[in-house]
């Protein structure tokens, strides 16, 4: 009868080991008990502060960074950046510098130009009649300095307009400079 118990207790223990093992109630060792790395086509979570050189903030997904720095926007939703890793959602260097992360890891990139919007390219800048424009009216001609969207959605900045034409940078506005992220890993979906 002693063996039959034992043979019980035996087996009620090994099903509650198997039972914890199987559903991931481990801690094994990382925050969150999360101890996968990213890997490419792994669809990512990450809160991010981007700064150029010389320390200013361009963007953030933190609201309060936003506000702490003077770039806050009014109705934007400060989320973490969901993106899919290698599928070219972001930047390649952001996009190469989540890889081997784990969740709840900090991490500092700087990335040059070629893997972030590419170097400045003064052949970008072009020079439109205004008559190609079909503006009716002068009026309507946008200023030096202002921004202009074209049909697909993409953004130019107007640098010059004069009797006869309009000159346009399509370079994108952080082409030519390195970029510095502090990014934090927030999940691996």
């Amino acid at each position: 009868m002693k063996s039959g118990r034992g043979a019980v207790f035996f087996i009620a223990l090994l099903l509650l080991v198997s039972t914890i093992l199987g559903s991931g109630c481990t801690d094994n060792g990382s925050e969150g008990g999360d101890s996968r790395e990213v890997k490419s086509g792994d669809t990512v979570q990450v809160d991010y502060t981007g700064k150029l050189e010389n320390g200013t903030v361009f963007d953030t997904s933190r609201e309060d960074v936003a506000k702490q720095e003077g770039i806050y926007i009014e109705g934007r939703e400060y989320t973490p950046l969901t993106f899919t890793v290698g599928s070219g959602q972001v930047i390649q260097g952001f996009d190469q510098g989540v890889v081997g992360m784990k969740v709840g890891e900090e991490k500092n990139l700087t990335i040059p130009p070629e893997e972030a919007y590419g170097e400045y390219d003064e052949a970008r800048i072009l020079a439109i009649p205004i008559e190609e424009l079909n503006v009716t009216n002068r009026s309507e001609l946008p200023e030096a300095g202002q921004t202009i969207t074209d049909m697909y959605g993409r953004s130019f900045k107007v640098t010059a307009v004069n009797d006869t034409h309009i000159t346009i940078d399509t370079n994108h506005g952080l082409a030519g400079k390195t970029l510095i992220f502090n990014i934090k890993l927030v999940s691996i979906e």
